[in-house]
């Protein structure tokens, strides 16, 4: 039987991780909020319509998008 590890990640050989401590950082119920890219055409003019009402960028954007989900449910 062939007991030769075969290395197939690029983790360098030197990194120790004998005293890493598993899940120190995972917190159960956590939520991620991921960033959103937008054009910058698109983000330029969201930008200037949320300035024009002053409200909040993100705000705004999260109006349009529940108002958006809202006729894509009432189209079903």
């Amino acid at each position: 039987m062939n007991t030769t590890a075969i290395h197939d990640d690029d983790m360098p050989a030197e990194i120790d991780f004998s005293q890493g401590e598993r899940g120190k950082f995972h917190r159960a119920g956590a939520r991620l909020q991921l960033p959103i890219h937008l054009e910058a055409q698109v983000q330029n003019t969201l930008v200037a319509i949320a300035n024009a009402k002053g409200v909040d960028l993100s705000v705004f954007v999260n109006d349009l998008l529940k108002k958006d989900i809202e006729l894509i449910q009432l189209a079903r």
